[in-house]
C-alpha cells in the first residue's frame, strides 16, 4: 500500500492550496445565491455563522489529524473510533460521495458561469456538456502525478484568492460601501428556520477542508503540520467568503441575487463593474472551478484507495491496467459525470450537504465515545459540534420536504443503500473468511 503514496511529496503550501482549491472551487460561486434564497438579506451573516460551526467541526479533524495522519484521512479516523464495521465503512463512503457530489457541483458551476460570456441561459444543455469536459480535463491532470497536481493547485489557488479579493474590494468601492441597493420587487420575510437551513449550504462551502486529511501520508511532517494546514485553509476561505458575500449584498438587490442564484457573482459584477467586471468574474470562476475539481479528484481518489486497502469497499479492475488508485480515479470521474448530467445545482448541493452532515455527526460521536481521552479532545466541543450539525440538518431537511420532497427521498434512499450495502458487503466478507478457515 505504501507504494501508492509518495512520502513528503506535498509541502504545507501545496496542501493549503489544495484545501482552499476545493473549498473556493464551487463554494462561493455556486452557493452564494442559494444561501441567499434561504437566508434572505442575512446571507452574509450565514457565511459568518457557518465559519463558526465549521470551527467546531474542524476540532475533531485537527485532533485526529495530529494523532493519526494517513492517506485514508477520515476513513482511518472512523476505523480508530468504531473499528472495522458498518458505521466506519458507510460513513467513509458518505464522505467520498459528498466529495464526488461536490465535483459535479463544481463542474456545473463551471458550465453555468462560462455561458454568461455568451448570454446563454443556465438551463442550456451546454451547462452539463461543459461540466463533463472539465471533469475529463481534471482526470488527465490527476493521472500525471502528485507533483503536477500540487504545482497546478498552488498556482491556481493563489490566482483565484487574489482575483476574488480584487473582485470583492472593487465591487464594494464601486457600490460606495456596504449598503444594499433598493429592491422594488421586494422579498418575503426570512424565517429563523430558513436561516438555519441556509447554514447547511454555507457549511458545504467550507467542507473542503476535510480533503486535507487525506494527504497525511504525503504531507511533510504531518503530525506537526496537518492540523495547521486545516486552520490556514479555513481562515483563508472565511476572509474570501465574507468579502464576496458583502460585495454581492452591496451590489445587487436581493430578488435579483435569488433569481440568478446559480451565477450570482457574475450577475452582481454587471451593475457596478460593467462588462469588464463580468468577464473578470467569469474567468475567475473558470479558474476557481478548474482548480477545485482537480484538487477534489486528487483527494477522493486517495480516500477510496484507502477504503479498498482496508477492505471496506469492493473493487474490480474491469480489465484496466495500472494501480488501484488509477482505477478509482476512473470510477470517481464516471459518477461525477452522471451527477453533472442528471442533476441541477440546487439538488446537487442539497444531496452533498445531507451526506456530509450525517458523516460529520458520525465522526464527532465516534471521537466523543471512543477516542477523546486518547487524543485529548474536550467533550463540550464535540457535543456542541454534534448539536449544531443535527440542528442544521434537521432544519434543512424540513425545508426540503416542503419545497423539493424528491431530493429528500433520493437522499434517504442513498443513505439506506450505503448503510445496508456496506453491512451486506462486510457480512459476505466475514462469511467467506470463515468458510476459508473451515477448509483448512
Amino acid at each position: 500500500m505504501k507504494a501508492e503514496y509518495e512520502a513528503n511529496s506535498l509541502s504545507v503550501t501545496n496542501a493549503v492550496s489544495m484545501g482552499t482549491g476545493v473549498m473556493i472551487g464551487a463554494g462561493i460561486f455556486a452557493l452564494t445565491g442559494q444561501v441567499a434564497e434561504l437566508a434572505g438579506p442575512y446571507f452574509p451573516l450565514a457565511f459568518f455563522v457557518a465559519a463558526i460551526v465549521t470551527g467546531f467541526s474542524a476540532y475533531s479533524y485537527i485532533k485526529m489529524s495530529n494523532a493519526f495522519p494517513s492517506a485514508g484521512g477520515i476513513a482511518m479516523y472512523l476505523e480508530k473510533a468504531y473499528g472495522r464495521g458498518t458505521i466506519t465503512g458507510a460513513s467513509a463512503i458518505l464522505m467520498a460521495l459528498s466529495m464526488v457530489i461536490n465535483e459535479s457541483l463544481v463542474a456545473r458551476t463551471f458550465g453555468t458561469y462560462t455561458l454568461q460570456l455568451f448570454d446563454i441561459p443556465a438551463t442550456s444543455f451546454l451547462v452539463p456538456t461543459l461540466g463533463v469536459g472539465l471533469i475529463i480535463f481534471a482526470f488527465f491532470v490527476n493521472i500525471s502525478g502528485n507533483r503536477s497536481v500540487g504545482l497546478f493547485s498552488l498556482i491556481m489557488a493563489v490566482a483565484k484568492v487574489v482575483g476574488i479579493a480584487v473582485f470583492a474590494l472593487a465591487s464594494l468601492w464601486a457600490a460606495g460601501g456596504i449598503c444594499p441597493p433598493p429592491d422594488p420587487s421586494g422579498v418575503s420575510e426570512t424565517k429563523f428556520v430558513g436561516f438555519v437551513a441556509a447554514l447547511a449550504l454555507a457549511i458545504l462551502a467550507y467542507k473542503g477542508f476535510t480533503t486535507i486529511t487525506n494527504s497525511g501520508s504525503e504531507l511533510v511532517d504531518p503530525h506537526k503540520n496537518l492540523g495547521w494546514v486545516i486552520i490556514y485553509a479555513i481562515g483563508i476561505c472565511f476572509i474570501i467568503y465574507m468579502l464576496v458575500a458583502i460585495a454581492v449584498y452591496s451590489s445587487l438587490p436581493l430578488s435579483q441575487i435569488i433569481e440568478a442564484k446559480d451565477f450570482a457573482l457574475a450577475q452582481a459584477a454587471k451593475p457596478v463593474l460593467g462588462n469588464y467586471g463580468l468577464w473578470f468574474t467569469v474567468i475567475l470562476a473558470i479558474v476557481a472551478t478548474a482548480s477545485g475539481l482537480i484538487a477534489s479528484i486528487f483527494a477522493v481518489s486517495r480516500m477510496l484507495t484507502m477504503l479498498t486497502d482496508m477492505k471496506l469497499i469492493p473493487h474490480s479492475h474491469f480489465g484496466m491496467p495500472g494501480p488501484i488508485r488509477s482505477h478509482l480515479l476512473v470510477y470517481t470521474v464516471v459518477i461525477a459525470i452522471l451527477l453533472t448530467v442528471f442533476f441541477d445545482l440546487s439538488r446537487i448541493a442539497a444531496l452533498g450537504a445531507i451526506f456530509y452532515l450525517v458523516m460529520d455527526v458520525a465522526v464527532h460521536w465516534g471521537v466523543f465515545r471512543h477516542l477523546r481521552h486518547e487524543i485529548g479532545a474536550r467533550a463540550v466541543v464535540l457535543l456542541s459540534a454534534i448539536f449544531l450539525d443535527v440542528s442544521i440538518l434537521g432544519a434543512f431537511i424540513w425545508l426540503k420536504l416542503a419545497s423539493d420532497p424528491l431530493i429528500a427521498v433520493i437522499a434517504t434512499s442513498g443513505l439506506t443503500i450505503v448503510f445496508v450495502g456496506e453491512w451486506a458487503y462486510l457480512r459476505s466478507q466475514s462469511t467467506s473468511a470463515q468458510a476459508s478457515v473451515h477448509k483448512h
